[in-house]
């Protein structure tokens, strides 16, 4: 029986989950939240980690080593680049890059540094497993690469470089690190991202509108999938 860690970055990035749970035991460790809770007979610690990568990556490790979690999903929003994904699209993380590792001063690629590699690569199994839930409830989704970031990157300029540069299909501040600790502690893991910002957006659009229903959307689908893991 795994123990999933269910992971966002925002409170807005949970709320919709934990409203699918009952009795709750709430935790608190290293200034922050961990919901403990049974469903459906399997075990699952809910955190949102707050903003950015180093934020996640406490998160991460901490519901793996402190709370034993031995799968990890993680659940939110992200802008997109890629130019066929509109506002709500849900994308599947392939591979993810951190956009902002720049050593290329000492030649090495951006994104990479040494020990490391420029992408890493989700769980194969967890993303056949979303794909299933997708056909199985005619829910859309594509897989694509994931850039993180520690900025909420709103420059064209930015955006054309990070899409050229690691063919990125969507940007976010936090699953690339989740990555790098779920790989070295040898955790399968699987990151969800809604779109909630694309790179044509009006500047007069209300981002904390699209926020929240872009963050239910990939809640909504995420549930489906953890009842698929548990069967």
């Amino acid at each position: 029986m795994i123990k999933l860690a269910i992971m966002g970055a925002m409170e807005e990035e949970i709320e919709p989950l934990l409203a699918h749970f009952e009795n709750v035991k709430v935790t608190e460790f290293a200034n922050n939240k961990y919901y403990e809770l049974t469903y459906n007979g399997l075990e699952i610690v809910v955190a949102y980690s707050k903003i950015g990568k180093v934020f996640a990556s406490l998160t991460a490790a901490t519901m793996i080593e402190k709370f034993g979690c031995d799968t990890l999903l993680f659940s939110g929003v992200a802008g997109g680049i890629n130019p066929t994904l509109k506002i709500g699209d849900l994308i599947i993380a392939d591979k993810l890059c951190q956009h902002d590792l720049d050593i290329t001063a000492f030649g090495h690629p951006n994104g990479f540094v040494p020990g490391g590699s420029v992408f890493v690569e989700t769980s194969k199994h967890l993303r056949q497993v979303a794909f299933e839930v997708a056909n199985e409830n005619k829910i859309s989704v594509i897989e694509g690469t994931i850039a993180t970031g520690d900025q909420f990157v709103h420059s064209e300029e930015r955006k054309n470089f990070i899409e050229q540069t690691f063919k990125a299909d969507a940007l976010e501040m936090e699953g690339a690190s989740v990555a790098v600790v779920c790989d070295a502690l040898n955790v399968p893991f699987f990151i969800l991202r809604a779109i909630s910002d694309t790179a044509d957006m009006d500047a007069g659009f209300d981002f904390d509108e699209f926020l929240k229903s872009s963050a239910k959307t990939s809640a909504d689908y995420l549930i489906k999938i953890v009842d698929k893991l548990n069967n």
